[in-house]
């Protein structure tokens, strides 16, 4: 079968939703959250987090520039498989470098792909710092971390911006799935479920 083929088959569109933000800015929550609102609405998804791609198939590649760049590359892959297969794929990742993040954009076409920004400032992530990372961070535990001696690059032309500090994770889930079911479900899907 193809992409077409499974399209058909499922009644909706397959997407590639590429969330970034820095860590604590909420890109797991939103996109575990998503995953299960879409599924209850009957669309095929699935999320490819960057920690558990980190703990099995990336689990060679260490936090240089190019270890990051190559951790990209794989995620974008393994979201073409799941896009190829019929799915709408939810990509958690900080991807903290714009000129990574065009790259893998490139890789998809137009109407395939979109970037979501998850916008948290530093100082609101460090505050939240759920996985004790920033603290080993700024104590020197942890070299190169996004946001703090690593720099992150906020998108320019994201396609969906959620701000955390401003609304709560379930409004923001709520925008994010409508915008995906208004945006890239197809219109079979929309009339069966809207």
């Amino acid at each position: 079968m193809n992409r077409n083929d499974w399209e058909a088959a499922n009644g909706h569109k397959s997407g590639v939703f590429w969330f970034t933000g820095l860590s604590g800015a909420g890109k797991t929550t939103l996109s575990r959250m998503a995953e299960k609102e879409l599924l209850n609405r009957g669309i095929r998804c699935i999320v490819i987090d960057g920690d558990q791609l980190r703990q099995g198939l990336n689990q060679d590649l260490g936090f240089s520039e190019n270890d990051r760049k190559e951790n990209l590359r794989r995620a974008a892959e393994v979201a073409m498989m799941f896009l190829n297969a019929g799915f709408v794929v939810l990509v958690s990742m900080i991807s903290p470098s714009r000129t990574v993040r065009d790259k893998i954009r490139h890789r998809f076409q137009a109407d395939e792909f979109a970037e979501v920004y998850v916008q948290c400032s530093l100082e609101t992530c460090e505050r939240r710092d759920p996985k004790g990372l920033y603290q080993k961070a700024r104590t020197g535990e942890i070299q190169g971390f996004t946001g703090i001696d690593a720099i992150y690059e906020p998108p320019i032309r994201a396609e969906l911006t959620i701000n955390t500090e401003q609304e709560s994770v379930e409004n923001g889930m709520h925008a994010l799935v409508e915008f995906i079911i208004k945006n890239y479900a197809g219109s079979a899907q929309k009339e069966r479920i809207l």
